[in-house]
């Protein structure tokens, strides 16, 4: 294997069996449109559900840093698994703002709770009852959610319908999922809708968004929990495409051996060239951001500076693999192939609308321009 693609990252031994189990396999996940139930449960079982609850729950309270790099192995062979295996993550991570009671409802038979979400934009709507609501509605793609044991969803806030909004935790037993997951790239997230009808939530298992987009403020929270969701939310989308990337390098180099010239090519010389370098200057973008999530001071986190690298990262990481796949010819689209499948996925991860650059260049060049203005 040559060394544009090796990816052994210290920290990452605990994620190694769901990475395989991700690229064994893949194929499955792909034709059932919801993760294979063993790469389910490898997910699980490595830690990801329980990456960020607190650890009074028994779990990890741990670093952006170590995870993205968990989530990139994963990657390497399935785009599908590693974006299941942030999401779980991230909820975990969403759930842990919720009341302490309502932590302990998710929580108290284990921290290895698979989490799903839908949470943009919020949907349904809420009637106040006693110690709770009664929620109705649908919500779209909620990516891991037939293997998920509880669901966060968005609503607005009945008492202020028009500035407040409420995430809530849902058994599963309380909603019904829709087959509604036919997309062409991400095929094995499963990210189907979900609708609940009459459901009773009581008030401990909801929190205000905001709370989310302020991160905890307690001084007994870790880290992780003291970060808000603005400053993470795209580093952790942009985590998948790095795997996405690699494994796309590995594809193309074995696919590019079977030729008459290999990498004796002028031109595939090139293509591996630049595609590496620019998988390389994404995942130090991303390593940049993830290390302001963990060691920046909690007064100046430069929300800013992440959600740019993050979005630019994956630009350059879809350009790497759209270079490799046009390179590769008609082999590479064959649909046996995982060169076009990771060209698929990494074409619909960079569509969410956390990684848009436009977005992200409008935040940034503000950001900017109130830094400048703080300067004598």
């Amino acid at each position: 294997m040559p060394a544009a693609t090796q990816t052994t990252t210290p920290g990452t031994d605990w994620a190694r069996d769901a990475a395989a189990q991700a690229a064994l396999h893949a194929t499955e996940s792909e034709h059932g449109r919801t993760l294979h139930p063993p790469v389910a449960q490898a997910l699980t079982d490595a830690g990801f559900a329980r990456y960020f609850v607190p650890a009074r729950f028994g779990g990890t309270s741990g670093t952006f840093g170590e995870l993205i790099d968990a989530i990139a192995l994963v990657g390497e062979g399935c785009t599908s698994a590693a974006w299941c295996a942030a999401l779980q993550a991230a909820h975990g991570r969403l759930a842990a703002h919720l009341p302490p009671r309502g932590q302990a409802d998710l929580w108290q038979d284990g921290p290895d709770t698979p989490i799903a979400a839908a949470v943009v934009p919020p949907a349904g709507t809420l009637t106040p009852a006693g110690g709770g609501y009664r929620l109705s509605g649908r919500w779209n793609l909620a990516s891991g959610v037939m293997s998920a044991s509880w669901i966060l969803l968005a609503t607005a806030d009945p008492a202020a319908p028009r500035v407040r909004q409420l995430i809530l935790a849902i058994p599963r037993g309380d909603i019904t999922i829709h087959d509604t997951w036919h997309n062409s790239g991400l095929r094995g997230t499963g990210s189907h809708s979900l609708s609940v009808d009459d459901a009773f939530v009581p008030a401990h298992r909801t929190v205000p968004r905001e709370a989310l987009a302020a991160g905890r403020r307690d001084d007994g929270a870790a880290r992780c929990h003291r970060i808000p969701y603005t400053l993470v939310a795209s580093l952790m989308f942009a985590a998948p495409a790095i795997g996405a990337a690699r494994g796309a390098l590995r594809a193309w180099t074995r696919l590019t051996a079977t030729r008459p010239a290999g990498l004796s090519d002028p031109t595939a010389q090139q293509v591996l060239a630049r595609s590496s370098a620019e998988t390389d200057a994404a995942h130090l973008l991303l390593v940049r951001a993830a290390q302001r999530a963990d060691h920046a001071p909690l007064d100046e986190l430069p929300t800013a500076l992440n959600q740019r690298d993050a979005a630019v990262a994956v630009e350059m990481l879809v350009a790497a693999v759209e270079r490799l796949f046009r390179h590769g010819g008609a082999r590479a689209q064959r649909e046996a192939e995982p060169l076009q499948r990771l060209w698929r996925d990494i074409h619909a991860l960079a569509g969410h609308g956390a990684l848009q650059l436009p977005a992200a260049a409008a935040v940034y060049s503000q950001w900017v321009d109130s830094e400048q203005a703080l300067t004598p």
